[in-house]
């Protein structure tokens, strides 16, 4: 998977007119993290934080994922989306 195809596909749910859901919005945004960051680091945010501890979660679960293979993920789940 290149970087150029990975980046448009990244561009494409960006400009996403209709709302996905908050399922598939988490699914796109950990793996977007592990094939830009790698595996999650830092504590788990709070309880009184349910958004950015949701978000930790769906990305420390995709922990040991290589990025290639999160982008490659990424990219087939975004060309499941209509704009």
């Amino acid at each position: 998977m290149s970087q150029d195809t990975f980046e448009l596909a990244v561009a494409t749910v960006n400009a996403l007119r209709r709302d996905p859901g908050n399922e598939l919005k988490l699914r796109l945004y950990a793996l977007y993290k592990q094939a830009t960051q790698g595996d999650a680091e830092g504590k788990r945010p709070g309880f009184t934080n349910p958004v950015a501890r949701a978000k930790h979660d769906a990305w420390a679960a995709l922990a040991g994922m290589e990025p290639s293979e999160a982008r490659a993920q990424y990219v087939a789940l975004a060309r499941t989306l209509s704009p």
